[in-house]
């Protein structure tokens, strides 16, 4: 298994916003109530600015970009609450045909040493309850669902 892990170049838009178009295509179809479908899907000032910020990665797999993974760094001080600095998943999402080879496994050792590396409290993301495979890998890895977002209609 040849993966690896990068921090993304502006070079790397074209693939990134590919990906980002299937992650959104398949949030769409599960709720065309939110999601609408605009070009880009990725805009290129944001992916630009996640470059600079080192919070865009790319996994590669034998050489070819084979996943993406969005995160955002996060600093939760409140009265009431205990402060805690998290990283936050926003978007991790791996090509259909890149599936099943260990590379959302990848990202989260990738992860998990990163939390490790800034002595951070815990790793956080948000999942459809309809996308099964991700719930099934992250419950896998060992996430455990903290809260539930409902909605009535």
């Amino acid at each position: 298994m040849n993966i690896r892990i990068r921090n993304a170049e502006e070079e790397d838009y074209t693939a990134a916003e590919s990906m980002m178009r299937q992650v959104h295509q398949m949030h769409a179809d599960w709720r065309p109530d939110i999601f609408r479908y605009h070009e880009p899907v990725l805009p290129q000032e944001l992916f630009e600015q996640a470059v600079k910020e080192k919070t865009f990665f790319l996994a590669e797999y034998e050489g070819q970009t084979a996943g993406i993974l969005y995160i955002r760094y996060r600093h939760i001080e409140d009265p009431v609450l205990v402060t805690r600095n998290t990283i936050f998943v926003d978007t991790m999402a791996v090509d259909e045909q890149y599936r099943g080879r260990g590379i959302g496994h990848a990202f989260f050792d990738f992860l998990r040493e990163l939390k490790r590396q800034k002595g951070f409290d815990g790793i956080e993301l948000e999942v459809n309850a309809r996308n099964t495979a991700a719930r099934r890998m992250y419950e896998e890895y060992g996430f455990t669902v903290e809260s539930l977002n409902m909605e009535l209609l």
